[in-house]
């Protein structure tokens, strides 16, 4: 490896640690009131390290919101044991979204809802998660009945989203993935014929 391979090495390592410590900040006390100075002084390092991240303020947030996601795909991913019966499956999906969003404070949402660029991030994640919902409901039931809970599950999935399952109930995000998985697993499996 050449020396100007290893110098980009370290600073994709450097990097990303950096937005790993941006979004333990963000988790935890959301962004909207964090100024580039402030995440600076919160992280003791100077605004240029920080502008390695991205050129502007919004665009550093947008960096570690995207990145909060990806990771948290990647985690429920890796959470689904294949050799899982499929029903179990939908359960252990919903479930590891809870679990990923469980760190996020209230903060961290209404910053997530007020600010355009991180509300679309979360948004598309949402859509790709709907999606596989639908998809594992539908190995799990395979027939008619698969397509109704798909739906549903989308529909609840997009009011979590959208504050209104918070507004309605007062369960966080995390809770309120919590409490589909439940109710997927149980549809699901009174739906079953007794083997």
């Amino acid at each position: 490896m050449t020396s100007v391979d290893e110098r980009a090495t370290r600073a994709s390592r450097r990097r990303d640690a950096l937005v790993e410590r941006l979004m333990e900040v963000f988790l935890e006390r959301g962004f909207a009131d964090l100024g580039v100075a402030d995440l600076a002084a919160v992280l003791h390092c100077s605004k240029s390290t920080l502008y390695a991240v991205a050129a502007s303020r919004e665009q550093i947030i947008a960096a570690v919101v995207r990145a909060f996601f990806r990771r948290a795909t990647e985690r429920v991913e890796a959470a689904l044991d294949p050799d899982a019966e499929p029903r179990e499956r939908v359960g252990a999906y919903l479930r590891a979204i809870s679990a990923e969003l469980a760190p996020a404070s209230p903060a961290f949402f209404a910053d997530l809802d007020a600010f355009a660029p991180a509300r679309e991030i979360y948004k598309q994640n949402t859509r790709f998660a709907v999606r596989r919902v639908r998809g594992l409901v539908r190995e799990a039931a395979g027939d008619a009945d698969a397509a109704f809970v798909g739906a549903v599950a989308g529909r609840v999935m997009e009011s979590i989203h959208r504050g209104e399952i918070k507004a309605e109930t007062g369960m966080d995000d995390a809770a309120a993935y919590a409490a589909l998985a439940s109710l997927i697993v149980a549809r699901m499996a009174a739906g079953r014929p007794a083997g």
